[in-house]
């Protein structure tokens, strides 16, 4: 081998190396992206929910419940307990869907799903 072949293979070599090499101390990686900001108003039962509520449900889940509903919404712990079921039967679209007369707005159905999320406060 000539010493022209010789010099560009190991140039060659010493290039592919540094292109495949990885390391957890790379400096020149990625920041992480930077998280979503808190909510500036935090989401709870009293003052975002409960209107949804009964707006929406009380109709059918009140404190008696009627028109064949299974059970009573008409508390902050009733709803907290339901909370799985709810956010299920908001988000259908077809069979089983709630409120039956129509669609929860979905500022609405987002305010709810934002309070499982921040932790179920009640104030």
């Amino acid at each position: 081998m000539n010493f022209k072949t010789l010099f560009y293979s190991l140039i060659l070599t010493l290039f592919m190396f540094n292109c495949s090499s990885s390391s957890d101390d790379d400096t020149t990686s990625q920041p992480d992206p930077t998280p979503d900001p808190e909510p500036t108003e935090k989401i709870t039962y009293e003052a975002n929910i409960k209107s949804i509520m009964s707006s929406n449900c009380i109709s059918c889940h009140g404190s008696t419940p009627s028109n064949n509903a299974p059970m009573s919404l008409t508390t902050y712990t009733q709803v907290k307990n339901y909370i799985d079921g709810i956010i299920d039967r908001i988000n259908r679209t077809g069979a089983g869907k709630m409120p039956p007369s129509g669609t929860l707005s979905t500022n609405s159905k987002n305010l709810i799903q934002q309070w499982k999320d921040g932790g179920l406060l009640e104030n």
